[in-house]
């Protein structure tokens, strides 16, 4: 999966744009839209707290950094004898699990409360009016969808693309 983002000038250009989305077979829990807080959404998909927090990337990073932290424990208390408790492969392997699990719940207890650091970029121009849109398909989509804004939407500003990682929905 990849996300498509696209500047849309107005709410009006944002909703013609979502209605073209989804008579071009895109499923609506796949298009997020971000606007200015108070800004009155009518039956525009709005980003939830997935798109809008840094909640994803921070689960990935705490994940990582957990899992690499109870390996270490675990093979650390491996090699001390002085417990006098032989740690086995399977305490090992709890240990990581366990770190992987701690780290990826404070991690998201964190990012969770702060603002998603790959739409700061468009900030501004979200305080300004502008609507962001963001679009998630299927890699094989993304010229077509690219193609359809261009085609349809002059007025649309696309801001390119990135990996959809982990790929929610």
């Amino acid at each position: 999966m990849r996300r498509l983002y696209f500047l849309m000038p107005d709410i009006a250009a944002t909703q013609e744009l979502v209605k073209e989305l989804l008579l071009s077979h895109v499923d609506e829990h796949h298009i997020h839209v971000v606007a200015k807080e108070g800004t009155p959404m009518e039956e525009l998909p709005e980003a939830n707290l997935f798109q809008k927090s840094d909640f994803v990337p921070a689960i990935e990073r705490g994940l990582t950094v957990g899992a690499a932290t109870g390996l270490i424990c675990g093979l650390v208390a491996m090699t001390l004898p002085a417990t006098g408790v032989i740690i086995g492969g399977g305490a090992v392997l709890f240990i990581t699990a366990a770190g992987t699990g701690v780290g990826g719940l404070m991690s998201s207890l964190v990012g969770v409360g702060l603002p998603n650091s790959r739409l700061e970029k468009f900030e501004e121009r979200i305080n300004a009016g502008e609507v962001l849109v963001l679009v998630d398909v299927k890699r094989r989509r993304v010229d077509e969808i690219q193609e359809l804004v261009r085609k349809h939407h002059p007025e649309a500003d696309i801001q390119g693309t990135e990996p959809l990682s982990p790929p929610f929905p």
